[in-house]
């Protein structure tokens, strides 16, 4: 009995080495794509798996990114998160390949020079991709927000990837390219909210009742039906100028791409208050004084 059983182990042993020859034999089975790259199988389960892990990873990565933007915006991160992944894959690959035994220096040399030259002449393409994914990322700038760039203002239309479209206040089309963003102070007046301060300033003769001026500068804020009333419309007095009192009227707006709008109407109310009232608003005069030589 005992002599059967050693020998039924033995022939076990037997078959499961000879199994084990025959898997180490399939996984050593190289295939030659070329004088200096050969490829076994166990080579290729080994760069499958590292692919299956980073990929993995990419969208653990992808998800954590996305968590803050919103839904309409995703799609457009996506796109460029897709290119950034092959690009991720064909890294792994080469140092994977490179790792298991692989020859890929020249590979490697020549992807360089591609990199390097695809990078030069698309430098400032790069750029404004990578600021649209930063905005997309931290939310500076949404649709319908009302920014400021090198002096242009406008109201946020649409964000791309590589370009921003706003519209602007006299109704032109405005596209700014997203690197601006990084190379430049950009002013959001609505990101605190819509509601924005706006002010005039104007100048009245010496002595005008200044209690007065302040009383129609208030009078000309609040009857605007756009001025909001809350916080409501302040008057400081700015300076004593050369040849004026200076004031500055305060106020707020709900609307405030269109505060030009009410600029000008408040200043046409100024006006028929002063008017009424007898409150000059001087200008600079100068005395020519002409001296005659005589002979």
């Amino acid at each position: 009995m005992n002599t059967n059983q050693t020998l039924e182990n033995i022939e076990n042993a037997v078959t499961d080495s000879s199994a084990w020859s025959r898997l180490r034999g399939f996984l050593n089975l190289h295939i030659d794509f070329s004088k200096g790259i050969s490829i076994s199988i166990q080579d290729l389960i080994i760069v499958v798996t590292v692919i299956f892990i980073s990929t993995l990873v990419l969208r653990v990565l992808f998800k954590l990114i996305t968590k803050r933007i919103p839904k309409e915006d995703k799609g457009k991160f996506k796109v460029v998160f897709g290119y950034f992944r092959w690009l991720v894959y064909i890294i792994i690959l080469l140092i994977t390949l490179n790792a298991i035994g692989i020859n890929v220096t020249a590979v490697f040399a020549a992807s360089a020079a591609l990199l390097l030259g695809i990078g030069l002449a698309l430098q400032t393409l790069f750029q404004d991709i990578i600021s649209g994914v930063f905005i997309l990322v931290d939310q500076s700038v949404h649709v319908g927000d009302i920014i400021e760039l090198e002096g242009k203002v406008g109201r946020v239309e649409e964000i791309k990837l590589r370009t921003t479209r706003a519209v602007t206040i006299d109704n032109k089309v405005l596209i700014i390219p997203n690197h601006l963003y990084l190379t430049n102070s950009l002013y959001n007046w609505t990101q605190n909210g819509t509601t924005t301060r706006e002010s005039i300033d104007v100048g009245v003769a010496y002595g005008s009742d200044v209690e007065l001026v302040k009383e129609l500068l208030l009078t000309a804020g609040k009857a605007h039906p756009k001025v909001l009333k809350h916080p409501a419309p302040l008057v400081l007095f700015t300076d004593f100028a050369d040849s004026s009192l200076n004031f500055k009227l305060i106020f707020s707006l709900n609307d405030s791409f269109n505060a030009v709008e009410s600029q000008s109407d408040i200043r046409f109310k100024i006006d028929a208050l002063f008017r009424e009232h007898k409150i000059a608003i001087p200008f600079p005069q100068r005395d020519i004084h002409i001296i005659s030589k005589q002979e």
